[in-house]
């Protein structure tokens, strides 16, 4: 009899004697990774093991065998291995996927009827008790399964059985304990009250997916006059720039054609001057939509031309993929079904209260017209992109779309491109910004842009860590955006600079920062976390060799993050002990537990802080007075540290943080 689990369990207190005789005798539980029972897909990225744990027993003291079972979707075979029991009914196994795509994986156990027949067989005669009975039952079990079986398995276990009627007891006990009898029987074991949990669902990714740098950028800002537009040839100038910082994916705001209807000025002004050139969010003119390219940028060669230097020089290109429209854009008038219009025959413009975008207007996902041809039309610029080489998306607002849409785009396209990979730039409720990761967005943007404080950090950082976020949620720290000048970098200077920098390098497999913060740029608008001259609305050249510049600690940040395999995701931290409230102190540890890297922060970006600390060295199974050696990764100076309890001082005008290997001696 095969049972499989339920995937709802229902309070029935009426149980028919029918349906209680097909529930399974074994139960299986507490299954990990799963999330929401198997309701969306757990991330994973190539050549990473997944770790499967679970738990599976049944009455009686009978021995349990328990499988891991996994194939891919296209696969009809599965592939499986035997768990390892650790005792109190829990049971690991674990996997390594090499190929992007979907995946699942389940939990297959039965009674092990051979199993336990040795296991008792062996404890009766360690005591002296008379195992003849027992030897006769073995006999049968060999010779059931001969019979059940077919060709050399068969031939091999008839065998088997002739030569068991032919040994003396001891020699009968030895041979049934054997491991190769282990072997031949469980071939032909028949897996009795087979119980079968659901299939959970595995999304496979490549690894820029969990470990990436990105840089922002707007092309048209690099140039050296602010008349003069910047075009993709101009960019090529900064490649190996931006290569040399360590950043593996250069993201573009929309490159579309900008509206005139409404655009707005400098400073997000409701008038606009007939050169300023307008935000680039406000997509669609006569020259095109989403599936176009503004054309001072350059034309559509140019563009292939860069993203091939780019891959030249390590890096992808990412664009934003912004679901929204100027009032000049082809769709107004080619599909006016998809917009809602008022009785005046006007149309609304977005909103996000207080800020009030006139020169943007939205689809209705909804409308009659709009499905499903505004669906494919969306899903069907993104494919443009993809065949243009474009293989990773910064998604706008994608918690203002409907998450099935997200469902249905992400995973259709990614079922013909498995390569590509979501960012999700969402800044909303806790529940929303999980969702999105649950439908299949590789990254998101994340709350770390507002959490300074020790107790803040630390709160955050461990949450990430722990279930559901840990299976559902890639987060992405950046630093700043073109929308978010963030209040702690006002005033902090270089040092407030680097505090970020370290929190979101060393925090996160995943960090961002938009052009500008390596100069330390922070002009706020008066009372707002918004950019003066915000580079949305105007040209804005920049000297990249200004003095002040944090050029050199990035690219040694970055060099540190690909050297350290502790560093290579979020997970895997843990706060410790700095007893200053000034000082966040925090570890990882790569799986292998070969690699540990420790970092204390200083959140002061003012005064000096000093703090006693701990060494983690019960994470090393070393007791508290052993020597380790410490290694600063910026500098490359090495120490010995002697014993558990150490000191620290760090001054912010020389640099506000530590980055520590540690290594037993």
């Amino acid at each position: 009899m095969i049972a499989e689990q339920p995937t709802e369990l229902e309070h029935n207190p009426q149980l028919p004697l029918s349906q209680a005789l097909l529930l399974p005798r074994i139960a299986i539980e507490s299954t990990t990774p799963v999330i929401d029972a198997g309701q969306f897909a757990v991330k994973v990225v190539v050549d990473e093991p997944v770790v499967v744990t679970t738990k599976v027993f049944a009455d009686g003291h009978d021995k349990l065998a328990v499988k891991l079972c996994w194939r891919g979707s296209a696969d009809a075979q599965w592939r499986s291995l035997t768990m390892t029991d650790l005792g109190n009914n829990g049971w690991e196994g674990q996997f390594t996927l090499t190929e992007q795509g979907r995946y699942g994986f389940r939990i297959e156990a039965w009674i092990d009827q051979f199993g336990s027949f040795c296991y008792e067989l062996g404890k009766k005669h360690m005591a002296g008790v008379p195992v003849s009975l027992e030897l006769q039952e073995g006999r049968s079990h060999v010779q059931q399964a001969a019979t059940r079986s077919e060709g050399t398995l068969s031939e091999q276990l008839h065998a088997l059985h002739h030569e068991l009627s032919g040994l003396l007891e001891a020699e009968q006990v030895a041979l049934f304990l054997h491991e190769r009898s282990a072997e031949l029987m469980a071939q032909a074991d028949h897996r009795a009250f087979l119980s079968i949990s659901p299939e959970y669902p595995l999304d496979v990714e490549r690894g820029l997916a969990q470990f990436a740098s990105w840089y922002e950028l707007f092309p048209r800002s690099i140039t050296d006059d602010p008349a003069r537009h910047g075009t993709f040839n101009d960019v090529h100038l900064r490649l190996s720039m931006i290569h040399d910082m360590g950043f593996d994916v250069l993201y573009f705001p929309p490159i579309h054609p900008i509206g005139r209807s409404y655009r707005k000025g400098p400073n997000n002004s409701l008038t606009a001057g007939p050169d300023d050139p307008g935000s680039p969010y406000a997509i669609g003119s006569e020259e095109g939509g989403h599936e176009a390219i503004h054309w001072e940028l350059g034309t559509r060669e140019d563009f292939r031309r860069l993203v091939a230097a780019a891959a030249d020089h390590g890096l992808e290109i990412a664009l934003d993929f912004a679901i929204q429209c100027s009032q000049d854009h082809p769709w107004l008038k080619e599909h006016p079904g998809w917009f809602n219009w008022r009785p005046d025959g006007s149309i609304k413009y977005a909103e996000n209260p207080p800020k009030k975008y006139q020169d943007i207007v939205n689809v209705d996902f909804y409308a009659v017209d709009a499905i499903p041809s505004l669906w494919l039309a969306l899903r069907d610029v993104v494919i443009g992109w993809v065949e243009e080489g474009v293989k990773i998306f910064r998604v706008d607002n994608p918690h203002t779309k409907p998450l099935p849409f997200w469902q249905w785009l992400i995973a259709d396209v990614r079922a013909q491109y498995p390569e590509v990979i979501f960012l999700a730039e969402a800044f909303t409720t806790p529940a929303m910004m999980a969702r999105l990761g649950k439908v299949g967005y590789s990254q998101s943007y994340t709350y770390f842009t507002w959490r300074n404080t020790k107790a803040e950090l630390a709160t955050y950082f461990t949450e990430l860590n722990e279930s559901p976020w840990r299976e559902c949620y890639r987060p992405n720290f950046f630093v700043n955006t073109p929308d978010i000048n963030p209040g702690f970098l006002h005033e902090s200077g270089r040092p407030g600079f680097l505090i970020r920098a370290v929190l979101a390098t060393m925090g996160s497999g995943l960090w961002g920062m938009y052009s500008g913060f390596e100069l330390c740029e922070s002009a706020p608008v008066p009372g707002k976390e918004e950019y003066l001259d915000s580079e949305k609305y105007q040209i804005r050249p920049r000297d990249f060799t200004a003095p002040g510049n944090i050029i050199a600690e990035i690219a040694q940040l970055n060099r540190i993050r690909r050297q350290n395999p502790a560093l290579h995701s979020h997970l895997g931290l843990k706060v410790y002990n700095a007893w200053n409230d000034n000082i966040l102190y925090f570890g990882k540890r790569s799986a292998d537990g070969s690699n540990f890297i420790l970092v204390a922060v200083s959140l002061d970006p003012v005064n000096a802080q000093e703090a006693s600390f701990e060494l983690p060295l019960w994470e090393m199974d070393l007791p508290d007075d052993a020597q380790t050696s410490g290694e600063d990764l910026m500098s490359g100076h090495r120490w010995t540290w002697y014993g558990k309890t150490q000191w620290m001082r760090i001054e912010p005008w020389h640099q506000p943080f530590g980055i520590w290997r540690i290594t037993a001696i």
